[in-house]
């Protein structure tokens, strides 16, 4: 038969509410313990607090260290789905505060590396979860750039950050960064303690100037140019040509060394005399990431802008505003004693290397897809070759051009230019100007080495999708292109002509082909590059105009390697003179000599 016992009431005859403690159970061992209730989702804090006076010492604290340690400020599922901060507070209140879960104190330690806005809601398809894979299957979503503007997840890749990423087609800011190589730039000339920084300019600053300038005056003309083979213009992929060793002379000489240039500086014929080259670096210098160095040369009222023997002027980069460029291998570290001093062997897909190959391509490039046997002879003949020289001249023409920089009519600021142009077109009359040519070449190394910039495969995509190959060499070659651009636009030719050579193979930098030619016209192509011509004359007049208040003497502006800066030093005036930098410029002129050979 079923029974019932009532428990036994332990009767507490003070009247105070609850048994007294001299009748509780002996089980009831830990009566002196704050109650401490907590939620499974509550965060996991200290387990004793040997600090905290009130909270007890010994065996009891550490005993309600573990009944209480857990009580934190948890988030409890509201409507919706959200978590809400009310139902947490509310269960986990009590006596036991000093072990609780405070959030400032884990991060006390901490920076703030990264404030990009996050996405509070997605485009479509309802919630997503940070950590998960957010976004409906058929619906993207935006999340913000380092910028501020939306980037578009998209479809079924379009994942908000914090979980899985946003997929392999669109990535995410950040994205196997780890594995990037963000090694620093050492500068293009070693800065002397003896020098003396005159003046710091920031890129945003150089951004903002302009001038207007007129069309320029055309002082005389010296070379020989040969005509453009307009048959490179049919080449495709299917038809390729293989790139040839052309032995032919071309000349960079600096200003200072140029015979015409001298003769007009003793005219006073202008205020700053240079080459289209360095004007070139100057004019496009807030796209320039790769550091960079122009010798400026104050005589009288003269300015000279002269680049060194063997510099940066001399070769062309490759991938420059990439965002992931190649990078050089890490020199060694005389003072690790651990590892010899064994310099690490360059890769053929290293930022020097592929600088050299590229030298290298531009040069024959345009030695062969000219036609020789017509050829137009200038006003006058190369300045730079002399009477004991056997070996054949290359196209080109030197045009020395002169533009006025003055913004009013009483200020008389000019700049004598020597231009260059590699060609002419069959039927235009070259001695006028008409038809004039400039030659340039992109090239591909290897799609899927380090450094490649996400360049689509061109022996796939040019033909077809040639738009994509430009716009993807437009982002990581921008700066080289701009000065293209602009050396173009400087010597008034009519066409610029780019070719696109590849590798045979990828893993042979000696054997390239030709796979297509391009031609556009230098204006509309700063257009489509948004090249502001106006923008570099203004960079020119104001370095110019600090220059010119300086007194008579040697100074070196020179573009910081991991910085958007330019820096004006004061320098001796044997700086970089032949004696002093003999083994530098031997090394350069090695080197150059290596890669076209």
């Amino acid at each position: 038969m079923a029974s019932f016992t009532l428990p036994p009431i332990h009767d507490n005859p003070g009247g105070a509410w609850g048994p007294s403690t001299s009748t509780l159970p002996e089980q009831f061992k830990f009566k002196d313990i704050p109650y401490a209730p907590y939620s499974k989702a509550d965060k996991l804090g200290r387990f004793a607090d040997w600090n905290d006076s009130q909270a007890g010492a010994g065996v009891n604290q550490t005993q309600a260290g573990v009944l209480g340690g857990l009580q934190g400020q948890s988030a409890a599922r509201g409507p919706g789905g959200r978590r809400t901060q009310t139902q947490a507070q509310a269960f986990g209140s009590g006596s036991a505060s000093a072990f609780a879960y405070f959030h400032v104190e884990d991060e006390a330690s901490f920076s703030l590396v990264d404030n990009y806005n996050k996405p509070t809601a997605p485009r479509r398809g309802g919630f997503a979860r940070g950590g998960g894979r957010g976004g409906a299957r058929g619906g993207g979503q935006y999340a913000s750039n380092a910028r501020g503007g939306p980037q578009r997840g998209g479809g079924r890749g379009g994942f908000v950050s914090g979980g899985r990423g946003q997929g392999q087609r669109g990535g995410r800011r950040g994205w196997r960064d780890w594995e990037k190589n963000n090694r620093t730039r050492e500068s293009s000339v070693v800065i002397s303690p003896s020098w003396s920084m005159l003046e710091e300019i920031e890129f945003h600053r150089l951004a903002k100037l302009r001038l207007e300038v007129d069309e320029p005056v055309d002082l005389d003309s010296y070379g020989r140019l040969f005509a453009y083979d307009k048959t490179y213009d049919r080449i495709t992929t299917k038809n390729e040509k293989p790139l040839q060793l052309v032995d032919r002379i071309r000349y960079n000489t600096t200003t200072s060394d140029d015979p015409i240039i001298q003769d007009l500086a003793s005219k006073n014929t202008a205020t700053v005399y240079t080459t289209d080259v360095i004007l070139s670096v100057l004019m496009c210098a807030p796209r320039s990431v790769y550091p960079w160095d122009i010798v400026i040369l104050r005589e009288g009222n003269s300015l000279f802008l002269d680049k060194r023997d063997g510099g940066p002027f001399d070769t062309v980069t490759v991938n420059e505003n990439a965002a992931d460029p190649p990078q050089d291998p890490t020199p060694p570290n005389p003072q690790d004693k651990d590892k010899p001093a064994v310099p690490e062997t360059p890769s053929i897909n290293s930022a020097t290397s592929l600088s050299l190959e590229a030298t290298y391509i531009n040069q024959n490039f345009g030695f062969q897809s000219v036609t020789e046997g017509t050829a137009v002879d200038l006003a006058h003949p190369n300045p730079f070759y002399g009477p004991d020289e056997t070996d054949p001249l290359a196209s080109c023409g030197y045009r020395y051009r002169l533009f006025d920089l003055g913004i009013t009519e009483d200020e008389d600021i000019k700049i004598c230019v020597r231009t260059e142009v590699d060609a002419f077109q069959q039927g235009a009359n070259a001695k006028e100007g008409q038809g004039l040519v400039t030659i340039r070449a992109l090239n591909e190394f290897d799609p899927r080495a380090q450094g490649a910039g996400g360049a689509p495969d061109w022996r796939a995509k040019l033909d077809s999708q040639r738009g994509a190959v430009v716009a993807t060499e437009m982002k990581n070659n921008s700066c080289k292109l701009a000065k293209w651009t602009v050396q173009s636009v400087l010597a008034g030719a009519e066409l610029l002509k780019i070719g696109y050579i590849s590798r045979a193979t990828p893993r042979d930098n000696t054997r390239h082909v030709i796979l297509s030619a391009a031609s556009m016209r230098p204006s509309e192509f700063a257009a489509q590059l948004n090249v502001s011509l106006n923008n570099g004359w203004g960079i020119v007049r104001s370095i110019t105009d600090i220059c010119m208040k300086l007194p008579e003497g040697k100074y070196v502006l020179v573009k910081d390697p991991n910085k958007p800066v330019v820096r004006l030093y004061a320098v001796p005036l044997s700086t970089f003179t032949a004696d002093e930098d003999d083994g530098e410029m031997m090394f350069g002129e090695e080197a150059l000599g290596d890669a076209t050979e």
